[in-house]
C-alpha cells in the first residue's frame, strides 16, 4: 500500500511538471543578432562571428543604390532575400557546421563571410 502511494505521488508530480518541461523545449535557442549595412563599399562588416548550432540573425540594411547587392544570398542555407533601400531586413539561420559561410549579392561579386566556431 505504501509503495503504491509513493508511486501515485511520483506520477502526480511528473504530470504537474510536464507542461513546464514542454514549454522549455518549445522556446527557441537564444542566438545572436548582428547589424550589417550594404554601402557603396559592400557589406559592412564583411566578417560576422557565429556559433555552431545557435541561431544567427543578420539585420541587413542597404543604404545605397550604388551597389549590385540589392539582395543577400546564402546558397548553403537556401537564402535569397531582397534588400529594399533603407529598410532593415532580418535574415535568420542556424549554422550547422564550423567554418565559413559565404553571403553575397545575387551575382556573387560583393560578399562576406559568417565565421562559425
Amino acid at each position: 500500500m505504501r509503495a503504491s502511494a509513493h508511486l501515485a505521488t511520483a506520477v502526480a508530480l511528473l504530470l504537474a511538471a510536464l507542461p513546464a518541461l514542454a514549454a522549455d523545449q518549445a522556446k527557441p535557442a537564444a542566438g545572436a543578432t548582428v547589424a550589417v549595412k550594404v554601402t557603396a563599399d559592400g557589406f559592412e562588416p564583411d566578417k560576422v562571428p557565429a556559433k555552431k548550432g545557435q541561431p544567427l540573425t543578420l539585420v541587413v540594411t542597404r543604404t545605397t543604390d550604388k551597389t549590385c547587392a540589392t539582395e543577400i544570398v546564402m546558397k548553403e542555407y537556401g537564402i535569397d532575400t531582397p534588400l529594399p533601400l533603407n529598410k532593415p531586413v532580418s535574415v535568420t539561420f542556424t549554422p550547422s557546421r564550423s567554418g565559413q559561410v559565404r553571403f553575397a549579392c545575387a551575382m556573387d561579386m560583393i560578399g562576406g563571410v559568417v565565421v562559425v566556431q
